[in-house]
């Protein structure tokens, strides 16, 4: 993102709430088993609407590393940290990040990270592995349903550890994805980017926007974002489908020495900034990120 500053609900048939995202639809707050919830389709409701299954797979050749499912009742420490504050975030962002459950917890076997307006000012939450969780190369990959709307700028990406020394982009970034809502070639569209220093200067180099077919949008289900890095390349997929990759290898790249070391990953929900623009009388809050899990193979 170019940040230069860093109770389980069950079902009626009794299913624990990580299950109802693949086989339960959701009708105003109550769970209804899918064949039930066809019915209420068949009479218009909005709301309700079925998830698809995750059938993701790291393919051949992984083994896992480290995961949060999120199947706790809070986030799990050990595993996260936070960002805090406002002030812009290098990108003239409106939001202040805090560590309040508010704009951050764990429900139904999902992180949820929460944007909220109130009284015309913005909170949202950033978590980081930062000096918790750290990696060189592998398969990083998260399940994820996404927010919405002008303005709203959700990311799942990483940096490099060594950020607290060598500043930013000397540390090095890898967006494994991000989005700038606003309806149509927006709301449906992501990015993947690394960010590097190049003598003395930002350098990055990204894929176009990769979207969804019509009439699809991200907040509407569940993708799987992920990255494959090794010491030559990283290879953007999303729902294992390659969409991007760039190379890496310093004999070919001899600036690009910051992707051979450890990097964190971090989740978040910007609000406004430089790339998305500032929300506008269409954009709804609160909005939310679920993030279903954070998988890490080598």
């Amino acid at each position: 993102m170019s940040r230069r500053a860093p109770n389980a609900v069950n079902s009626l048939t009794g299913i624990g709430g990580r299950v109802y995202k693949s086989n339960m639809k959701i009708c105003g707050k109550i769970l209804v088993p899918i064949a039930v919830a066809s019915i209420v389709l068949i009479f218009g409701s909005p709301a309700a609407r079925a998830f698809s299954p995750d059938t993701w797979t790291p393919g051949p050749g992984w083994t896992l590393v480290w995961a949060d499912e999120f199947d706790g009742v809070s986030i799990e420490t050990r595993n996260w940290t936070y960002d805090l504050g406002g002030g812009g975030w290098g990108n003239n962002e409106l939001e202040t990040y805090t560590s309040s459950p508010t704009n951050s917890y764990v429900q139904n076997g999902e992180l949820v990270i929460k944007a909220i307006k109130s009284k015309g000012k913005y909170t949202s939450a950033r978590l980081k592995t930062q000096g918790l969780r750290s990696w060189q190369y592998g398969k990083i990959a998260a399940r994820i349903r996404l927010p919405y709307g002008q303005g709203i700028w959700p990311a799942f990406w990483m940096m490099g550890t060594n950020i607290s020394n060598v500043g930013w982009p000397k540390c090095g970034e890898i967006d494994i994805m991000e989005l700038i809502g606003g309806g149509e070639n927006r709301d449906d569209t992501i990015y993947g980017t690394i960010h590097w220093d190049e003598n003395g200067s930002h350098a990055s180099v990204g894929s176009r926007a990769h979207e969804l077919p019509d009439p699809q949008f991200f907040y509407q289900d569940y993708h799987v974002f992920e990255i494959e890095w090794n010491s030559t390349q990283i290879i953007w997929r999303l729902d294992s489908v390659e969409y991007f990759r760039a190379g890496v290898d310093t004999a070919t790249y001899p600036n690009r020495s910051e992707f051979h070391a450890p990097f964190f990953v971090i989740l978040n929900v910007a609000v406004g900034g430089n790339w998305p623009g500032n929300p506008n009388h269409n954009t709804v809050f609160p909005q939310y990120m679920y993030v279903d899990w954070v998988r890490v193979y080598q």
